[in-house]
């Protein structure tokens, strides 16, 4: 058996880590209160500086020691989380991942400048968080007597704790770091031999603990397993290194008035205990068994084996379907049965929350405003809409280009929003809905809007469009995915050079999906991504064209008609057909693919659409409903961009998957030509 390789272990929790720090840093910019946050990024700070040094990550180690010290002057109260400290944390982070991803180079230089910021940010909001005066009238720490303290702890694991990962010795040993330490085993959770379970942790202890620290030590001992275990910490008693004053009883039996005792602060009165509710431990041992990390690529082999198993299983019903023999049916039902479940919990397997993908936008929206002086707010919606993980990846760098666009284009300065009766500061909103077999992910902005007059005269200079010609709003936005076209007035850092936007439709269209734009002048614009949930397994329809055998996806279908040989004779011509007195343009495959043969007598025409769009299919024969495993076209077929791949049927054959969104394309442009013509 194979063993993980450790130190990619390792990236993967890093890689986990670095998401919940940022999250929680950004989380801070809205409320620099919020202690919940302040002690999970600190929480992740101190697991990264640990983990890095068990690693062997030594130089993360250090440079994440620093970072830590500075956000822990932040969870004791001696530095407010400013927006510099929050920014300064950021780009120490993605120094961090440098150091992760390549840790063999040599970026000291760059990490002494990060730091010099970092303390600078600190340094500038460091001091009390409470005013002077209120620190004057504050109860002095020196009542109580100085030097160590005894202090009793009791504390108990959970039984999976080891299986966690968490060693309780290296607790007890970082105890023993703090002074002098007397440890005692309680046993009597031991069950029997016949009942003990080697793997379980049954041992609870009692720790009787000599320390000049204060209680804030002892307790980020535990800061990583704290919520899930029992705790209990109490101050047994002070131990004086000096004569103390007479204690308050004496004072009285001797008559003299006792002095009035400052109040110790609450939190040393009260102990620590945090015990788990009955039960709690088998159920959060039920929790984490039910979560298991397992790598992308297995993930993809599986789904590729059950893709085989479809296509096995699809031969199988083949083969039963002509046979008499009633056994080989039944067999053949149940394997039909079984591989659609698996092929369904397969699909689930690989869908993720499409939050995945939204999440990542927070820092860059925090990052553009910083560098664009704009004041810019990211609010999502249908952050669960799920969708297959390959979709997530591949969708990552066109949305950020448009994200980009929409911060640098589209939202106005503050100056200019405030001028025209606006809030202050822009909106971006990243939208998803599910629609059938597809989602729907909508970039918006609140910004200025697409100057329609501009888009138009740059289209007329680069030579893209006639002069005065007659277009639709839909497709005079088209132009902006031409290549190298760009309305930007000045070039910068973040748009301006005419590349990128149609890389993006490229990108978006490589997914079997389309992208739509639109804007209203001064209200803002809309960026409207329509992409398959998977890209794996879909449902189409298997029709012929002459001697081949085709797929269309079954999400882009609407309907099915029959072209009559009068219908086909009328409209030999002009290619339309009318369907509720609407004209749709439609295209004879046949002649698309030069087949050579003659038409069948009852040929069929399938209605595709893509969004508003819609084309009709001239086949020859519609065969049914299949269950599609898509397999990508070779390097050698790149630009045939009438198919977006292939897939295997039950009988062995290869049929072609017909790219909706270029037919689609095609017969709109047919169509426009015939009413040019016209």
């Amino acid at each position: 058996m194979k063993h993980p390789d450790p130190v990619q272990v390792f990236r993967m929790e890093a890689a986990e880590l670095f998401e919940q720090i940022e999250s929680g840093l950004l989380d801070l910019l809205h409320d620099p209160s919020d202690q919940q946050q302040i002690d999970a990024v600190f929480r992740g700070l101190h697991t990264l500086k640990g983990s890095g040094a068990m690693f062997g990550f030594e130089a993360l180690a250090a440079f994440t020691h620093h970072c830590e010290s500075a956000f822990d002057k932040v969870r004791k109260s001696e530095a407010p989380a400013s927006e510099e400290l929050i920014a300064a944390v950021l780009a120490a982070q993605d120094h961090m991942k440098a150091l992760v991803e390549t840790p063999q180079a040599d970026l000291e230089a760059e990490g002494e400048v990060l730091l010099a910021r970092l303390h600078e940010a600190v340094g500038n909001g460091a001091g009390p968080a409470v005013s002077p005066l209120a620190e004057a009238e504050a109860p002095v720490p020196a009542a109580r007597p100085s030097g160590p303290s005894r202090w009793s702890i009791h504390m108990r694991l959970p039984e999976n704790v080891m299986a966690n990962g968490t060693n309780p010795l290296g607790l007890l040993d970082e105890l023993r770091e703090l002074g002098e330490c007397t440890i005692l085993a309680e046993r009597s959770s031991i069950p029997d031999l016949a009942a003990l379970d080697p793997t379980a942790l049954h041992v609870g202890w009692k720790i009787d603990l000599v320390t000049d620290k204060p209680r804030s030590d002892i307790e980020d001992v535990f800061i990583f397993v704290m919520d899930d275990m029992e705790l209990e910490i109490r101050e047994a008693e002070a131990i004086p290194t000096a004569p103390q004053a007479v204690a308050p009883a004496e004072e009285k039996e001797s008559g003299s008035e006792p002095q009035p005792q400052p109040a110790a602060p609450a939190q040393a009165e009260r102990p620590v205990s945090r015990a788990a509710p009955a039960g709690r431990d088998a159920k959060h041992g039920d929790k984490a068994a039910e979560n298991v990390r397992v790598p992308a690529g297995r993930l993809d082999e599986l789904m590729d084996r059950v893709g085989e198993l479809v296509i096995a299983q699809s031969r199988l019903s083949r083969l039963a379907g002509s046979s008499a023999d009633i056994h080989l049916r039944s067999v053949s039902e149940d394997v039909e049965r079984l591989s659609g479940e698996l092929r369904d919990t397969m699909m689930v397997l690989r869908m993720v929350p499409i939050t995945q993908l939204f999440g990542r936008f927070r820092r860059l929206i925090h990052d553009l405003a910083r560098e664009t002086g704009k004041q810019i707010e990211l609010i999502t919606e249908g952050e669960n809409t799920e969708v297959d993980k390959a979709v997530i990846e591949r969708l990552a760098d066109p949305m950020v280009h448009l994200v980009r666009n929409s911060c640098d284009h589209g939202i106005e300065t503050t100056a200019e929003r405030i001028a025209a009766g606006k809030p202050a500061a822009g909106t971006i909103r990243l939208i998803a809905r599910q629609s059938g077999g597809d989602v729907t992910i909508v970039i918006r902005d609140d910004g200025r809007g697409i100057d329609r007059q501009r888009v138009r005269a740059k289209a007329e200079a680069q030579g893209l469009i006639p002069p005065n010609a007659q277009m639709s709003d839909q497709e005079l936005m088209q132009l902006i995915f031409k290549p190298g076209f760009s309305t930007a007035q000045q070039i910068t850092n973040l748009s301006g050079r005419g590349v990128g936007m149609d890389v993006v439709k490229k990108s978006v269209e490589a997914l079997r999906g389309t992208i739509n734009i639109t804007s209203t002048p001064g209200q803002g614009s809309d960026i409207a991504l329509s992409i398959p949930l998977t890209l794996a397994i879909i449902d189409g329809l298997l029709v012929r064209v002459g001697a081949g055998t085709y797929v269309i996806p079954l999400s882009a279908v609407e309907e099915c008609l029959e072209l009559s040989p009068a219908d086909d004779r009328r409209s030999l011509d002009r290619n339309f057909i009318s369907l509720r007195d609407s004209l749709v343009p439609f295209i004879r495959l046949r002649e698309l693919f030069q087949t050579g043969t003659t038409p069948d007598p009852h040929q069929k025409v399938v209605i595709i659409s893509t969004g508003e769009e819609r084309v009709g299919l001239v086949v020859d024969q519609i065969i049914g409903d299949h269950q599609t495993v898509i397999k990508s076209m070779s390097k050698l077929h790149h630009s045939v961009q009438t198919f977006s791949g292939a897939t295997i049927l039950g009988d062995g054959s290869v049929a072609l998957i017909l790219d909706v969104t270029h037919l689609v394309a095609a017969g709109q442009y047919q169509e426009a030509q015939l009413r040019t013509a016209i």
